[in-house]
């Protein structure tokens, strides 16, 4: 995969002529607790490329990434409905917290 990362974060992007086929973006987050973590902001498997490996490839290179940064861990969020994500990320055994809220002030 070609890859393209920054002081603050980074991202993953894999293109075939031209055309996106996946997609990962992620910054670094501090946490009072926890420590320096990577955000996932957001991942993207196109439609197409969906159930071939290629989302799997991708969160494996942004674990191992984070490992090899010493950051304490990984948090992204995902919206309730999407049960397809949901199912993807369960394999990776984490932690969903329920006690969370979203909050934002938008402009």
């Amino acid at each position: 995969m070609d890859s393209d990362q920054t002081l603050y974060g980074g991202h993953w992007l894999q293109r075939q002529m031209d055309i996106l086929l996946v997609f990962a973006l992620y910054y670094i987050r501090f946490s009072t607790w926890k420590g320096q973590r990577m955000y996932l902001e957001d991942l993207l498997v196109t439609e197409a490329w969906r159930r071939k490996g290629i989302g799997t490839l991708l969160m494996d290179a942004l674990i191992e990434e984070a490992k090899e940064k010493k950051f304490s861990g990984i948090a992204w969020q995902v919206l309730d409905w999407n049960e397809s994500a949901i199912k993807f990320y369960e394999k990776y055994k984490p932690s969903f917290d329920p006690e969370w809220v979203n909050v934002a002030i938008n402009f």
